[in-house]
């Protein structure tokens, strides 16, 4: 009784071996139209499984993202009231992903915005000139 057992599992293991390398698009040429059809029909709604479960799987993502980018916006919040700081949240028109940040007591600073191509000791030299 087990020896037939074994041989009928040896005999699917063959079939599902079969199977599987004709999926994979080896030893194709012996099969007829009708099933290189039915393989085709089996690879698309294969096909159209497997891309409903990438959707699925990119749809939770998604929600876990927006959970954790509004437990980050209320961190963020909570920690920059706790230190003083002025936020200014992006509006949805802008392009900017972070919040701006304006300090409430600090004063401006000036920064110097001259742009300059070449090696450093040609633009000491050039300032010097010109004053």
């Amino acid at each position: 009784h087990l020896k037939q057992e074994a041989a009928n599992m040896m005999k699917k293991i063959e079939l599902l071996e079969a199977a599987k390398r004709k999926f994979l698009g080896e030893g194709l040429g012996s099969g007829s139209i009708e099933e290189l059809q039915r393989i085709e029909q089996q690879l698309e709604r294969s096909l159209i499984n497997v891309r409903a479960r990438k959707l699925q799987v990119f749809m939770e993502q998604i929600q876990q993202l927006k959970e954790k980018e509004k437990a980050l916006i209320d961190e963020n919040a909570r920690l920059s009231e706790e230190h003083g700081i002025h936020l200014q949240l992006p509006t949805k028109d802008q392009n900017e992903t972070q919040p701006q940040y304006c300090a409430e007591s600090s004063p401006s600073s000036d920064v110097e915005t001259e742009l300059f191509i070449g090696l450093p000791d040609t633009r000491t030299r050039r300032l010097s000139h010109q004053v």
